[in-house]
């Protein structure tokens, strides 16, 4: 497994510590009060995206797994990050579903002879990513490999770019792109839309305060 240094930066802070606050700190006070996008939005599209055969890609605290209404009881959950405290807490917290976990870096090429998933989700994981947002979109491509040919991908990242920041978001945002928690100075709706609008037939991007919910179905 391929780990820069940037890629690595980005996914480090993410310590058994710093996970017992993630869910108080980024799921409640940030989406809400910083980047105005409130979680119950991201786990609306989840509950609407998500199939029982799904993977979870950058799973954090396991929490939009835990809390989203699977549309079937019998659920094969994958779970992929390259932090293992992030897929050892999340494991833990959805362990009813005996999820399957992937320890790997997304710009690196998948695992193979894994059996498809028919939804992939990315939630808050580009921004973390280092490059410009056409550039760590080939993680995708890389998923694609792990997607049924009806399935669906969807996510969130924060923009950069082209979207109304507060003036507490732009400071917060420059620290963590400063820290190398984020690499998100470029990234913008336009890139991610070229990216979809060449990969899959129907997509759609949504943008709510700093962030960007998209979906895209139908590999071309």
């Amino acid at each position: 497994m391929t780990i820069s240094k940037e890629v690595w930066q980005g996914q480090a802070v993410y310590s058994k510590t710093h996970l017992w606050l993630y869910d108080f700190w980024v799921l409640y006070l940030s989406n809400r009060y910083i980047w105005h996008c409130p979680t119950p939005i991201i786990l609306k599209q989840f509950d609407q995206c998500a199939s029982a055969n799904h993977l979870d890609v950058g799973v954090g605290t396991g929490y939009f797994m835990d809390k989203c209404r699977f549309p079937s009881s019998q659920v094969r959950l994958g779970l992929m990050d390259l932090n293992q405290n992030c897929l050892d807490v999340s494991a833990k917290r959805v362990e009813r579903y005996k999820p399957i976990k992937f320890r790997t870096n997304v710009l690196d090429e998948m695992p193979s002879k894994v059996e498809p998933f028919d939804s992939i989700s990315l939630n808050y994981l580009f921004h973390c990513l280092p490059g410009r947002l056409s550039e760590k979109l080939i993680a995708i491509d890389h998923l694609n490999t792990l997607l049924s040919d009806h399935g669906i991908v969807f996510g969130s990242t924060l923009l950069h770019e082209g979207v109304h920041k507060s003036a507490i978001a732009k400071k917060l945002m420059a620290f963590y792109n400063k820290k190398g928690i984020f690499s998100n100075t470029q990234d913008c709706k336009e890139d991610l839309e070229e990216f979809l609008q060449s990969r899959f037939s129907e997509h759609s991007i949504r943008i709510q305060g700093c962030v960007a919910l998209f979906m895209a179905k139908n590999k071309k």
